[in-house]
């Protein structure tokens, strides 16, 4: 073989591999850019495909400043292209001047009254910071609001704050007097989910956390929990906690025999390594608990999201920093044995130069079955500089 025509090969080949590689993934396209649309910044990344194959994506927006308390508003926006081009912002919950955040979404398939589904956008509101409400200083409610139009219109607020929180009688609001304490609230962050089948088919389940009494060293105080509804909203019930102190902003998926795999955040830091935790009644106990150091984590969000089926086995995507150090190196990996192992890992996004101290180039995630070989990421990228959206071909 000539030189000429080996080169001509080898080129082709690479040219191959390339588009390939192209193929495989799309993006990232930047979806909310910080100091755009009167917001300083936008924070806390949540995704939903609609039956109409829509995707919806929230986030917070910051109206001031990045701090995670002060005037934060709801936001959205639509793509109808699967994550190609975004349409222009949507407030959706505005609390004046106070804090609405951690946005919840999902779409309830499974109530006859609405046949062709009803978004539920579930979220938080806080009247102090965080580190005020954990000493008694102020409260979180939980509140959801829903949309029958995919999007377009909301429904007004419904508060559920008594059904699924435990505050005992913050100093700010005395309407609240529990035989328990839980102090600072927060759901997810990141989609919530419905049962389509089984003998729970129907529980909408979201994925929460909570700190309880005064605050501890190492944010012991923290616990993971959920809470569902049976009847499409109409009464919510809480799960127990998880029994792990530090276990924090929680993701749940959907496994094989009507359980429910719960994967937490370890905010006390000392196993730099994600809380596993399974349930055999739908998610109201927890039974088996242990740390998965198959997936190292910097103690930041990830997010978890059943994608499809193999030999009776449900297989599982989960985004998260692969990285024990730095917010960086966002990472999506494919289990096909329920959690047990993770076969396949895909690199988002890194940046190569990152501080080994202070960096955080990417962070919170969320993801979005696209189709039976694509999930969709809508992460934080670039110090949180940008919401941004990409797609990674799996199968």
């Amino acid at each position: 073989m000539q030189t000429k025509e080996l080169y001509t090969i080898i080129l082709s080949l690479l040219l191959l591999l390339l588009t390939a590689n192209v193929q495989a993934r799309q993006g990232p396209i930047p979806v909310f850019v910080s100091g755009t649309n009167g917001y300083n910044s936008f924070r806390i990344p949540a995704i939903i495909m609609l039956p109409n194959n829509e995707l919806l994506a929230f986030c917070e927006g910051r109206v001031k400043s990045d701090n995670d308390f002060g005037d934060i508003n709801i936001v959205m926006k639509r793509s109808n292209d699967k994550g190609k081009t975004w349409s222009t912002l949507q407030p959706i919950v505005d609390n004046d001047s106070l804090q609405a955040g951690n946005p919840a979404p999902l779409v309830d398939l499974q109530d006859p009254a609405f046949p062709n589904g009803r978004i539920f956008l579930f979220y938080n509101t806080g009247n102090n910071h965080e580190g005020e409400i954990r000493k008694g200083n102020g409260i979180r409610e939980v509140w959801y609001k829903t949309s029958t139009d995919n999007g377009k219109t909301w429904s007004e607020a419904t508060n559920i704050t008594t059904s699924v929180h435990r505050p005992k009688q913050p100093k700010l609001n005395q309407a609240y007097n529990f035989a328990e304490d839980w102090r600072s609230y927060a759901n997810s962050p990141g989609h919530a989910i419905q049962f389509s089948q089984g003998k729970y088919q129907g529980r909408i389940y979201v994925p929460a956390n909570h700190s309880a009494g005064a605050p501890q060293p190492n944010s012991e105080d923290y616990d993971a929990h959920g809470f569902y509804t049976d009847d499409h909203g109409k009464s919510f019930h809480l799960s127990e906690s998880i029994q792990v102190p530090g276990s924090n902003e929680s993701t749940v998926a959907l496994i094989s025999n009507n359980r429910l795999l719960l994967n937490a955040r370890n905010q006390k830091g000392d196993i730099k390594a994600r809380i596993i935790a399974i349930s055999n009644d739908g998610g109201n106990h927890w039974g088996k608990v242990y740390f998965d150091h198959q997936l190292p984590d910097p103690i930041c969000e990830g997010s978890i999201l059943s994608i499809g089926n193999r030999k009776g086995k449900t297989i599982l995507a989960f985004s998260n920093n692969a990285d024990t150090i730095n917010r960086n190196n966002l990472t999506v990996r494919i289990s096909f044995d329920e959690g047990k192992s993770w076969k396949k890992s895909f690199l988002i996004d890194t940046n190569p130069n990152a501080d080994k101290q202070h960096n955080d180039y990417t962070a919170y995630s969320d993801l979005v079955k696209i189709d039976s070989r694509r999930v969709g990421i809508l992460y934080e990228k670039k110090n949180y500089a940008t919401i941004a959206f990409a797609i990674q071909e799996w199968k």
